[in-house]
């Protein structure tokens, strides 16, 4: 499955995943790969104006800025990790303005009652301390985030989201943040959804080149 195959230049949007940014190492090599076709890739900064009131609905928020400030255009979504929830999230709530999505291993059930990276302990901390420090890759140091951020991802959901835009999702196996047996079954029962699961991390780094081969044709570009 790829999808009708685009006849201009698309406006592609990367999101980036939690404690992240769009220097990250995905999203360096997709901004080169994509300049080689000519195409400039948009990167709404969710870090932005802080990181310790992040929350869900603040980003799916920026990423309707961004949206409007290309329409009439539609955009591709490439999100990753947590990025590749809200581009799921954001499928559903702009259908209309978003054509297709890649997605680098979503976190599909981030912040979910159960989760492996959150554990009641741990959240229950968090509620009684009201912030709760994160290590942030983009800062290389540890940064509070608001408890605000826990409680407002629990009213989101990608499994109950109505997605019906061409999907690529490329999920490592090996990945110790994002459960594939997660992703697998997302993707199950969805045939608008393709799953590749790589002999990979989370970080995805050494899949880079195999996952820019199916995501250049799926946007309709060539070198």
């Amino acid at each position: 499955m790829s999808g009708a195959l685009v006849t201009q230049s698309p406006r592609v949007l990367y999101l980036h995943g939690f404690a992240s940014s769009a220097q990250s190492t995905k999203g360096a090599y997709l901004s080169a790969r994509l300049a080689e076709c000519g195409v400039a890739l948009r990167c709404p900064d969710f870090n932005r104006p802080d990181f310790a009131t992040l929350t869900i609905t603040r980003m799916l928020d920026q990423i309707e800025q961004e949206l409007r400030t290309i329409a009439p255009d539609r955009a591709a979504l490439v999100g990753s990790s947590l990025g590749g929830a809200l581009a799921i999230l954001a499928a559903d709530r702009f259908a209309a303005r978003i054509d297709r999505l890649v997605l680098l291993a979503p976190a599909v059930m981030f912040a979910k009652p159960g989760h492996h990276l959150l554990p009641p302990e741990r959240v229950a901390e968090w509620r009684r301390r009201g912030a709760f420090p994160f290590f942030h890759y983009a800062y290389g140091e540890e940064r509070l985030l608001n408890v605000a951020f826990y409680e407002d991802s629990l009213k989101y959901d990608p499994f109950v989201a109505c997605l019906s835009q061409p999907t690529l999702v490329y999920q490592g196996r090996r990945d110790q943040a994002v459960d594939p047996r997660t992703v697998e079954q997302f993707a199950h029962g969805r045939p608008n959804v393709t799953l590749s699961l790589v002999d990979d991390d989370h970080q995805l780094v050494a899949s880079l080149p195999q996952i820019w081969s199916g995501v250049q044709p799926f946007l309709g570009l060539t070198a």
